[in-house]
């Protein structure tokens, strides 16, 4: 069953967030944008490539009014020991959740129950707390933080401007279409 269109289920756990341990809830994503980037594990291969890509694109992100968050099946403690730890998870500024529990993986669908460990999902929350987009990949194909700006801003302007839609390749001030009768086989 999609996710697409349904809200953030209830959830609370704690998460790392520059220098500090802090509670975050399913309120969190309410009110903002927000990206929710889930991985495997701490101190791998690929993932510290990824949330390392996500904070490069996490200025622009957050002029866009957007919150970031990773989540995987570590502790918030494993999480800060790995930023204390690695030159790239140190860079980090975007809140880091810990899901022991399994929980959040669970509640995403990107649970791998046999190794315990979170999929490569990423998911974009609109302000009302609805999942909007979903992306799915598989353990070694690590995904690229640049793409989410532009699905970001698609999502804000199908938001803001009902009645319209954007095309693949969309980029934003570029045309976009209005589903018609009118329109349909002439594309």
């Amino acid at each position: 069953m999609s996710l697409i269109g349904k809200e953030v289920e209830e959830f609370k756990a704690q998460a790392y967030h520059k220098g500090e341990f802090v509670s975050v809830s399913n309120e969190d994503f309410k009110g903002q944008w927000s990206i929710l980037c889930f991985y495997p594990a701490d101190f791998t291969f690929v993932c510290p490539t990824e949330l390392e890509d996500l904070q490069d694109q996490y200025a622009t992100l957050k002029s866009l009014g957007v919150e970031v968050y990773s989540c995987s099946t570590d502790t918030h403690f494993t999480h800060k020991a790995w930023h204390d730890t690695s030159d790239a998870i140190g860079k980090i500024e975007y809140i880091m959740i810990g899901d022991p529990s399994h929980v959040i993986s669970r509640q995403f669908d990107v649970l791998d129950e046999a190794a315990g460990a979170a999929q490569r999902g990423t998911f974009i929350i609109d302000p009302d707390g609805v999942v909007q987009t979903i992306e799915i990949n598989a353990d070694g194909i690590g995904r690229e933080a640049s793409v989410l700006v532009d699905k970001i801003r698609a999502a804000q302007y199908v938001r803001e401007n009902p009645g319209e839609v954007c095309p693949a390749k969309w980029k934003e001030n570029g045309e976009t279409l209005k589903p018609s009768f009118d329109l349909v086989g002439k594309i």
